[in-house]
Protein backbone atom coordinates (compact mmCIF):
# COMPACT_ATOMS: atom_id res chain seq x y z
CA UNK A 1 0.00 0.00 0.00
CA UNK A 2 2.72 2.30 0.88
CA UNK A 3 4.66 1.78 -1.88
CA UNK A 4 1.79 2.32 -4.75
CA UNK A 5 1.28 5.81 -2.28
CA UNK A 6 4.78 6.56 -2.86
CA UNK A 7 4.76 5.69 -6.95
CA UNK A 8 1.59 7.68 -7.67
CA UNK A 9 2.85 10.50 -5.54
CA UNK A 10 6.51 10.51 -7.52
CA UNK A 11 4.93 10.03 -10.70
CA UNK A 12 2.44 13.15 -10.03
CA UNK A 13 5.15 15.02 -8.62
CA UNK A 14 7.83 14.48 -11.78
CA UNK A 15 4.36 14.95 -14.41
CA UNK A 16 4.09 18.54 -12.33
CA UNK A 17 7.71 19.21 -12.76
CA UNK A 18 7.85 18.27 -16.76
CA UNK A 19 4.61 20.30 -16.89
CA UNK A 20 5.96 23.38 -15.31
CA UNK A 21 9.49 23.15 -17.78
CA UNK A 22 6.90 23.10 -20.69
CA UNK A 23 4.95 26.34 -19.23
CA UNK A 24 8.69 27.97 -18.69
CA UNK A 25 8.99 27.34 -22.58
CA UNK A 26 6.17 27.98 -24.44
CA UNK A 27 5.73 31.20 -22.34
CA UNK A 28 7.31 33.38 -24.68
CA UNK A 29 4.43 32.48 -27.10
CA UNK A 30 1.70 32.29 -25.15
CA UNK A 31 0.05 35.06 -26.49
CA UNK A 32 0.50 33.66 -29.86
CA UNK A 33 -0.78 30.88 -29.36
CA UNK A 34 -3.70 32.25 -28.06
CA UNK A 35 -4.45 34.04 -30.50
CA UNK A 36 -3.79 30.85 -32.70
CA UNK A 37 -6.22 28.92 -30.95
CA UNK A 38 -8.94 31.84 -31.45
CA UNK A 39 -8.03 32.05 -34.85
CA UNK A 40 -8.77 28.51 -35.32
CA UNK A 41 -12.16 28.65 -33.56
CA UNK A 42 -13.45 31.55 -35.75
CA UNK A 43 -12.06 30.46 -38.85
CA UNK A 44 -12.57 26.02 -38.38
CA UNK A 45 -16.29 26.54 -40.13
CA UNK A 46 -14.59 27.71 -43.44
CA UNK A 47 -11.76 25.31 -42.81
CA UNK A 48 -13.89 22.73 -42.66
CA UNK A 49 -15.90 23.37 -46.06
CA UNK A 50 -12.87 24.53 -47.63
CA UNK A 51 -11.72 20.81 -46.83
CA UNK A 52 -14.89 19.07 -47.96
CA UNK A 53 -14.58 20.88 -51.48
CA UNK A 54 -10.72 19.94 -51.61
CA UNK A 55 -11.86 15.94 -50.70
CA UNK A 56 -10.20 15.58 -47.26
CA UNK A 57 -6.54 16.77 -48.65
CA UNK A 58 -5.95 18.58 -44.91
CA UNK A 59 -2.67 20.16 -45.75
CA UNK A 60 -3.86 21.90 -48.38
CA UNK A 61 -6.76 23.25 -47.01
CA UNK A 62 -4.87 24.47 -43.88
CA UNK A 63 -2.34 26.22 -46.23
CA UNK A 64 -5.19 28.03 -48.48
CA UNK A 65 -6.30 29.61 -45.19
CA UNK A 66 -3.03 30.83 -44.32
CA UNK A 67 -2.50 32.41 -47.12
CA UNK A 68 -5.76 33.95 -47.17
CA UNK A 69 -5.49 35.26 -43.59
CA UNK A 70 -1.83 36.40 -44.47
CA UNK A 71 -3.45 38.25 -47.72
CA UNK A 72 -6.28 39.77 -45.69
CA UNK A 73 -3.95 40.84 -42.37
CA UNK A 74 -0.76 42.23 -44.03
CA UNK A 75 -2.39 44.08 -47.43
CA UNK A 76 -5.20 46.29 -45.19
CA UNK A 77 -2.77 46.41 -42.40
CA UNK A 78 0.49 48.18 -44.47
CA UNK A 79 -2.29 50.71 -45.50
CA UNK A 80 -3.61 51.72 -42.25
CA UNK A 81 -0.01 51.62 -40.65
CA UNK A 82 1.24 54.05 -43.80
CA UNK A 83 -1.79 56.32 -43.18
CA UNK A 84 -1.50 56.22 -39.15
CA UNK A 85 2.05 57.06 -39.23
CA UNK A 86 1.52 60.42 -41.37
CA UNK A 87 -1.30 61.61 -38.71
CA UNK A 88 0.86 60.40 -35.76
CA UNK A 89 3.78 62.41 -37.41
CA UNK A 90 1.54 65.56 -37.78
CA UNK A 91 0.04 65.57 -34.67
CA UNK A 92 3.47 65.08 -32.22
CA UNK A 93 4.78 67.88 -35.04
CA UNK A 94 1.33 70.19 -34.23
CA UNK A 95 2.04 69.23 -30.61
CA UNK A 96 5.64 70.12 -30.50
CA UNK A 97 4.64 73.22 -32.17
CA UNK A 98 3.34 74.43 -29.73
CA UNK A 99 6.68 75.11 -27.75
CA UNK A 100 8.60 76.61 -31.13
CA UNK A 101 8.38 80.73 -31.47
CA UNK A 102 7.59 80.47 -35.25
CA UNK A 103 4.35 78.39 -34.36
CA UNK A 104 2.97 80.07 -31.94
CA UNK A 105 1.38 83.09 -33.49
CA UNK A 106 -0.36 80.78 -35.89
CA UNK A 107 -1.56 79.15 -32.64
CA UNK A 108 -2.87 82.47 -30.97
CA UNK A 109 -4.70 83.40 -34.45
CA UNK A 110 -7.31 80.26 -34.16
CA UNK A 111 -10.40 81.53 -32.64
CA UNK A 112 -11.17 78.77 -30.31
CA UNK A 113 -7.34 79.55 -28.93
CA UNK A 114 -8.56 83.32 -28.81
CA UNK A 115 -11.73 82.61 -26.25
CA UNK A 116 -9.49 79.95 -24.09
CA UNK A 117 -7.46 82.67 -23.61
CA UNK A 118 -10.34 84.64 -22.94
CA UNK A 119 -11.55 82.54 -20.44
CA UNK A 120 -7.94 81.81 -18.97
CA UNK A 121 -7.46 85.49 -18.28
CA UNK A 122 -11.09 85.31 -16.29
CA UNK A 123 -9.81 82.21 -14.34
CA UNK A 124 -5.64 83.29 -13.89
CA UNK A 125 -7.00 86.64 -12.02
CA UNK A 126 -9.49 85.14 -9.41
CA UNK A 127 -6.49 82.35 -9.12
CA UNK A 128 -3.72 84.83 -8.62
CA UNK A 129 -3.76 84.66 -5.13
CA UNK A 130 -2.44 81.13 -5.06
CA UNK A 131 0.92 82.84 -6.33
CA UNK A 132 2.13 79.85 -8.98
CA UNK A 133 3.47 80.56 -12.07
CA UNK A 134 0.68 78.97 -14.26
CA UNK A 135 2.35 79.53 -17.48
CA UNK A 136 5.75 77.97 -16.67
CA UNK A 137 2.71 74.92 -15.12
CA UNK A 138 0.77 75.00 -18.73
CA UNK A 139 4.49 74.75 -20.88
CA UNK A 140 5.74 71.94 -18.62
CA UNK A 141 2.75 70.22 -19.07
CA UNK A 142 3.11 70.31 -22.91
CA UNK A 143 6.28 69.04 -23.06
CA UNK A 144 5.34 66.47 -20.86
CA UNK A 145 2.26 65.16 -23.24
CA UNK A 146 4.75 65.71 -26.11
CA UNK A 147 7.57 63.78 -24.91
CA UNK A 148 5.01 60.82 -23.80
CA UNK A 149 3.63 60.98 -27.21
CA UNK A 150 7.06 60.59 -28.98
CA UNK A 151 8.33 57.86 -27.06
CA UNK A 152 5.20 56.31 -27.69
CA UNK A 153 5.53 56.30 -31.63
CA UNK A 154 9.09 55.14 -31.15
CA UNK A 155 7.57 52.36 -28.64
CA UNK A 156 5.72 51.35 -31.40
CA UNK A 157 8.15 51.46 -34.02
CA UNK A 158 10.09 49.06 -31.58
CA UNK A 159 7.33 46.48 -30.77
CA UNK A 160 6.87 46.36 -35.30
CA UNK A 161 9.62 43.40 -35.06
CA UNK A 162 7.90 41.47 -31.86
CA UNK A 163 4.90 41.72 -33.80
CA UNK A 164 5.86 39.85 -36.56
CA UNK A 165 7.36 37.17 -35.13
CA UNK A 166 4.37 36.56 -32.85
CA UNK A 167 2.06 36.71 -35.89
CA UNK A 168 4.55 34.34 -37.90
CA UNK A 169 4.27 31.86 -34.96
CA UNK A 170 0.70 32.38 -34.97
CA UNK A 171 0.51 31.16 -38.40
CA UNK A 172 2.50 28.63 -37.65
CA UNK A 173 0.35 27.31 -34.66
CA UNK A 174 -2.82 28.15 -36.53
CA UNK A 175 -1.60 25.50 -39.41
CA UNK A 176 -1.61 22.73 -36.84
CA UNK A 177 -4.57 23.19 -35.27
CA UNK A 178 -6.39 23.55 -38.05
CA UNK A 179 -4.78 20.32 -40.02
CA UNK A 180 -4.50 18.01 -37.05
CA UNK A 181 -7.62 20.28 -34.45
CA UNK A 182 -9.72 17.22 -34.35
CA UNK A 183 -6.87 14.96 -32.81
CA UNK A 184 -5.79 17.59 -30.36
CA UNK A 185 -9.59 17.78 -29.44
CA UNK A 186 -10.04 14.06 -29.18
CA UNK A 187 -7.11 13.42 -26.60
CA UNK A 188 -7.93 16.52 -25.15
CA UNK A 189 -11.36 15.29 -24.83
CA UNK A 190 -10.21 11.67 -23.16
CA UNK A 191 -8.03 13.54 -20.42
CA UNK A 192 -10.98 15.30 -19.01
CA UNK A 193 -13.02 13.51 -16.40
CA UNK A 194 -16.93 14.22 -17.21
CA UNK A 195 -18.91 11.81 -19.23
CA UNK A 196 -19.33 13.58 -23.78
CA UNK A 197 -22.16 15.80 -23.40
CA UNK A 198 -21.09 17.60 -20.96
CA UNK A 199 -17.91 17.96 -22.60
CA UNK A 200 -19.70 18.94 -25.77
CA UNK A 201 -21.01 21.55 -23.68
CA UNK A 202 -18.12 23.19 -22.44
CA UNK A 203 -16.37 23.19 -25.95
CA UNK A 204 -19.46 25.16 -27.38
CA UNK A 205 -19.56 27.08 -24.72
CA UNK A 206 -16.20 28.13 -25.46
CA UNK A 207 -16.61 28.52 -29.07
CA UNK A 208 -19.80 30.22 -28.57
CA UNK A 209 -17.87 32.67 -26.08
CA UNK A 210 -15.16 33.65 -28.87
CA UNK A 211 -17.74 34.25 -31.68
CA UNK A 212 -19.58 36.22 -29.65
CA UNK A 213 -16.93 38.59 -28.19
CA UNK A 214 -15.38 38.51 -31.94
CA UNK A 215 -18.59 40.05 -33.26
CA UNK A 216 -20.23 41.71 -30.70
CA UNK A 217 -17.28 43.63 -29.58
CA UNK A 218 -14.28 43.83 -32.47
CA UNK A 219 -17.12 43.71 -35.29
CA UNK A 220 -18.90 46.99 -33.87
CA UNK A 221 -15.72 48.69 -32.50
CA UNK A 222 -14.37 48.64 -36.69
CA UNK A 223 -18.00 49.37 -37.69
CA UNK A 224 -17.67 52.20 -35.44
CA UNK A 225 -14.61 53.62 -36.24
CA UNK A 226 -15.46 53.05 -39.68
CA UNK A 227 -18.44 55.65 -39.23
CA UNK A 228 -16.65 58.27 -36.82
CA UNK A 229 -13.56 58.35 -39.13
CA UNK A 230 -15.63 59.21 -42.02
CA UNK A 231 -17.51 61.30 -39.75
CA UNK A 232 -14.66 63.13 -38.90
CA UNK A 233 -13.37 63.56 -42.27
CA UNK A 234 -16.39 65.08 -43.51
CA UNK A 235 -16.88 67.67 -40.98
CA UNK A 236 -13.28 68.74 -41.67
CA UNK A 237 -11.59 66.99 -37.88
CA UNK A 238 -7.72 66.86 -38.84
CA UNK A 239 -6.32 63.73 -38.84
CA UNK A 240 -9.23 61.79 -39.20
CA UNK A 241 -7.96 58.34 -39.93
CA UNK A 242 -5.96 58.68 -36.27
CA UNK A 243 -9.23 59.69 -34.85
CA UNK A 244 -11.08 57.01 -36.55
CA UNK A 245 -8.66 54.10 -35.57
CA UNK A 246 -8.67 55.73 -31.60
CA UNK A 247 -12.39 55.42 -32.06
CA UNK A 248 -12.48 52.02 -32.69
CA UNK A 249 -10.11 51.08 -29.68
CA UNK A 250 -12.34 53.13 -27.49
CA UNK A 251 -15.49 52.05 -28.71
CA UNK A 252 -13.93 48.42 -27.02
CA UNK A 253 -14.39 49.84 -23.71
CA UNK A 254 -17.98 49.26 -21.44
CA UNK A 255 -18.22 52.47 -20.53
CA UNK A 256 -18.08 55.54 -22.42
CA UNK A 257 -17.38 54.45 -25.31
CA UNK A 258 -16.80 55.85 -28.60
CA UNK A 259 -17.90 59.35 -27.50
CA UNK A 260 -14.74 59.74 -25.33
CA UNK A 261 -13.65 60.73 -28.96
CA UNK A 262 -16.47 62.02 -30.74
CA UNK A 263 -17.57 64.79 -28.17
CA UNK A 264 -14.31 66.42 -27.78
CA UNK A 265 -14.36 66.04 -31.76
CA UNK A 266 -17.73 68.20 -31.79
CA UNK A 267 -16.40 70.47 -29.00
CA UNK A 268 -13.04 71.07 -30.79
CA UNK A 269 -15.19 72.56 -34.05
CA UNK A 270 -17.60 74.60 -32.06
CA UNK A 271 -13.96 76.38 -30.61
CA UNK A 272 -13.26 77.05 -34.49
CA UNK A 273 -16.50 78.27 -34.96
CA UNK A 274 -18.33 75.82 -37.28
CA UNK A 275 -21.18 75.43 -35.11
CA UNK A 276 -23.40 73.47 -37.44
CA UNK A 277 -20.93 70.92 -38.42
CA UNK A 278 -20.39 70.51 -34.86
CA UNK A 279 -23.86 70.03 -34.02
CA UNK A 280 -23.71 67.68 -37.05
CA UNK A 281 -21.00 65.39 -35.86
CA UNK A 282 -22.31 65.68 -32.36
CA UNK A 283 -25.64 64.29 -33.41
CA UNK A 284 -24.10 61.77 -35.91
CA UNK A 285 -21.92 60.20 -33.40
CA UNK A 286 -24.34 59.94 -30.54
CA UNK A 287 -27.02 58.68 -32.45
CA UNK A 288 -25.85 56.52 -34.63
CA UNK A 289 -22.30 55.49 -33.80
CA UNK A 290 -23.86 54.73 -30.30
CA UNK A 291 -26.24 53.01 -31.46
CA UNK A 292 -24.49 50.39 -33.47
CA UNK A 293 -22.54 50.21 -29.43
CA UNK A 294 -25.73 50.00 -28.10
CA UNK A 295 -28.23 47.67 -30.12
CA UNK A 296 -25.63 45.54 -31.37
CA UNK A 297 -23.17 44.68 -28.83
CA UNK A 298 -25.81 43.39 -26.16
CA UNK A 299 -27.25 41.33 -28.79
CA UNK A 300 -24.14 39.51 -30.47
CA UNK A 301 -22.63 39.27 -26.49
CA UNK A 302 -24.74 39.12 -23.51
CA UNK A 303 -27.88 37.30 -25.37
CA UNK A 304 -26.08 34.36 -26.91
CA UNK A 305 -24.07 33.75 -23.66
CA UNK A 306 -26.47 34.34 -21.51
CA UNK A 307 -24.32 36.69 -19.19
CA UNK A 308 -25.97 39.77 -17.05
CA UNK A 309 -24.16 42.84 -18.20
CA UNK A 310 -22.60 43.61 -14.93
CA UNK A 311 -20.46 40.26 -15.22
CA UNK A 312 -19.55 41.17 -18.72
CA UNK A 313 -18.64 44.64 -17.75
CA UNK A 314 -16.11 43.43 -15.54
CA UNK A 315 -15.12 40.48 -17.74
CA UNK A 316 -13.99 43.10 -20.57
CA UNK A 317 -12.22 45.43 -17.92
CA UNK A 318 -10.65 42.69 -15.88
CA UNK A 319 -9.09 41.15 -18.90
CA UNK A 320 -8.06 43.97 -20.35
CA UNK A 321 -6.06 44.52 -17.13
CA UNK A 322 -4.87 41.14 -16.80
CA UNK A 323 -3.98 39.89 -20.04
CA UNK A 324 -4.15 43.20 -22.19
CA UNK A 325 -5.94 43.13 -25.21
CA UNK A 326 -6.40 39.31 -25.22
CA UNK A 327 -8.47 39.87 -22.05
CA UNK A 328 -11.34 41.48 -24.67
CA UNK A 329 -12.20 37.64 -25.54
CA UNK A 330 -10.56 35.87 -23.01
CA UNK A 331 -12.71 37.87 -20.00
CA UNK A 332 -16.07 36.98 -21.16
CA UNK A 333 -14.96 33.67 -22.45
CA UNK A 334 -13.64 33.01 -19.02
CA UNK A 335 -17.40 33.84 -17.37
CA UNK A 336 -19.11 32.01 -20.32
CA UNK A 337 -16.97 28.65 -19.08
CA UNK A 338 -17.50 29.29 -15.44
CA UNK A 339 -21.55 29.62 -15.67
CA UNK A 340 -21.15 26.32 -18.05
CA UNK A 341 -19.67 24.75 -15.13
CA UNK A 342 -21.92 26.40 -12.55
CA UNK A 343 -25.24 24.61 -14.69
CA UNK A 344 -23.21 21.29 -14.98
CA UNK A 345 -22.92 21.49 -11.03
CA UNK A 346 -26.14 22.70 -9.96
CA UNK A 347 -27.36 19.82 -12.68
CA UNK A 348 -25.19 17.33 -11.14
CA UNK A 349 -26.39 18.11 -7.30
CA UNK A 350 -30.27 18.29 -8.19
CA UNK A 351 -30.08 14.78 -9.61
CA UNK A 352 -28.00 13.89 -6.04
CA UNK A 353 -30.55 15.64 -3.92
CA UNK A 354 -33.68 13.44 -6.01
CA UNK A 355 -31.82 10.25 -4.95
Amino acid sequence: MNQTWLVTAFFFALFLLILYGAFLILSPFLTAITWAVILAILVYPFYAWLLRRLRGRATLAAVVVIVLITLLVIAPGFQIVWFLSDDAVALVQSVRSLLDESGKQEWLAQPWIQQLIGWWSMISFQLIDFKINWKEVLVQGAQVVSGFMVAQVKGIAQNVLMFTVNFIVALFTLFFLLRDGSEFLRKIQQLLPMDREHQQRLLKNIVDAVVAVVHGSLVVAMAQGLLAGLAYWAMGVPFSVLWGVVTAFVSLLPVGGSALVSVPASIYLFFQGENIRGIVLLVWCLCFVGMADNILKPLLIGNRLGLPVLFLFFGILGGLALFGALGIILGPALFALLRALLDLYSEEYAKAQSK
